[in-house]
């Protein structure tokens, strides 16, 4: 729950009101004109977090009416939005976290990040696809398929080579 409330915050900051209504099923969240509608529908806070996050994505990366997704331009902006949650909900650097701390399977790791693991997958995904089956930060790889983090450490020998 510390997670929506902290994005409420943030989005207090950037003068967006949020609202949470109720509307379609098949409608999780809304963004316009620096309001964010939230289905009340949704059940849990997690996945309130999630929906909340890219909503706060389209005030940072769209403009214009993007309602029509069979438009080119208004899928792109979509994307655009949920790569931004990606990166807000699901850092790389909170992955290694995670690892230091022996979170070792998707569900555990959903679990610390405060995501819902459909989320956590469709973040793992795109983040393969931009970087490739891992990625490298600092002593670290971040290998996507299977999930796992290995670390590398340097050794010197007693003569310091």
């Amino acid at each position: 729950m510390l997670l929506y409330e902290n994005l409420m915050y943030e989005a207090e900051q950037l003068d967006i009101r949020i609202f949470e209504k109720w509307m379609p099923y098949t409608t999780k969240g809304l963004y316009a004109d620096n309001v964010i509608w939230i289905n009340k529908h949704i059940p849990s806070q997690i996945e309130k977090a999630c929906v909340l996050a890219e909503e706060i994505g389209h005030y940072h990366t769209s403009s214009g009416d993007i309602l029509d997704l069979k438009n080119v331009v208004s899928r792109k902006q979509e994307l655009n939005a949920r790569r931004w949650a990606y990166k807000k909900l699901v850092p790389l650097s909170k992955i290694i976290q995670a690892h230091k701390l022996h979170i070792r399977n998707r569900y555990e790791l959903a679990d610390y990040l405060n995501v819902t693991e459909e989320f956590l997958e469709a973040a793992l995904e795109w983040y393969e696809s931009k970087y490739g089956l891992s990625v490298s930060i600092d002593n670290f790889t971040i290998c996507f398929e299977p999930l796992g983090v290995l670390e590398f450490f340097e050794w010197y020998n007693q003569y310091g080579t």
